[in-house]
């Protein structure tokens, strides 16, 4: 059976396509488009006429590539920005209207078990705890885990799509921004510390999103050739390079920048100063990027494994 999964976060809707065996999966296609449904309206919880019609179009480009394959269902899952949008169950029931297939509207708790899922096919877990974060445009979930499975999970409504629009950020941004956001971060992850003190990962693993385009300037900065696996670790020295040098820059170097993903262009630096912090305030001495995420855990789940 091949099954397309849609994954209709608020930066980008994502697409995999997949064939499902007896105890695994054949990954046929993968892609994402942009759409920023957020924009303008993810403050006062509205996804905004101009990007309704980002997502028709994204997702119109996505069914032209289900069409070239064998699909026999699809399956889509929406996330922050339409869940917590006043108009979101409009936005569902077009696609439904336009396109012919359900959207599922899921919490962050359960989008944070599928991202477990997803991840734990690209990442081998050993006993220890290690810590998920997934970075969204509209919220960012963190898991800590271990090879037994999920040991504390929440999801925040800290995507970078909501603080572009709570924070005037200056270009290069400046160090009292900096220090806005990190005290904005301190106040709202208390539940993380305490769950850090409790349980001590000490390694964590970005799912995707940013994560992506971090591992992609680190891999064109250093002339690394691409590979072949879905997971790997990234040095936390290589890391702080990166980061360093997104502070630094102005919208226009970061355009310029080769392996930068133009959706990131303007949210990749506060993304990264997010994850600094996280690094520091909970003592991370380990760094992974995992390509897979939700979309990964739905075709993981439905397979059994």
């Amino acid at each position: 059976m091949i099954t397309a999964i849609l994954d209709f976060g608020t930066n980008t809707f994502n697409l995999l396509i997949a064939e499902r065996k007896e105890r695994g999966f054949n990954i046929l296609y993968t892609g994402k488009q942009p759409v920023k449904l957020g924009k303008g309206g993810i403050q006062t919880n509205r996804i905004t006429p101009d990007a309704f019609e980002r997502g028709f179009v994204a997702i119109q480009m996505h069914m032209e590539i289900i069409a070239n394959y064998k699909v026999d269902e699809i399956r889509a899952f929406a996330t922050s920005a339409i869940r917590n949008a006043s108009n979101g169950e409009a936005f569902v029931e077009k696609v439904y209207r336009k396109f012919g297939f359900r959207v599922r509207v899921i919490p962050g708790e359960r989008e944070a078990e599928l991202i477990y899922k997803g991840v734990r096919q690209a990442i081998s877990f050993n006993e220890k705890n290690f810590m998920i974060l997934d970075i969204g445009g509209g919220s960012n979930e963190f898991i800590i885990c271990n090879r037994q499975g999920i040991v504390w999970k929440q999801s925040f409504e800290l995507g970078m799509a909501r603080l572009m629009e709570l924070f005037t950020l200056s270009d290069p941004i400046s160090a009292v921004e900096i220090r806005a956001l990190e005290s904005y971060f301190m106040e709202h992850l208390s539940p993380l510390f305490e769950a850090i003190r409790n349980e001590k990962p000490e390694t964590l693993i970005g799912a995707s999103g940013s994560f992506d385009t971090f591992y992609s300037l680190i891999r064109h900065h250093s002339g690394r050739e691409p590979d072949s696996f879905h997971g790997r670790e990234i040095s936390m020295k290589e890391y702080q390079k990166i980061h360093q040098g997104l502070l630094r820059s102005t919208l226009a170097e970061r355009r310029a920048m080769p392996g930068m993903e133009p959706v990131r262009v303007e949210m990749i630096v506060t993304a990264s100063i997010f994850v600094s912090f996280v690094i520091c305030a909970c003592g991370i001495k380990h760094l992974h990027h995992s390509e897979f995420a939700l979309k990964e855990g739905v075709i993981s789940e439905l397979v059994g494994i």
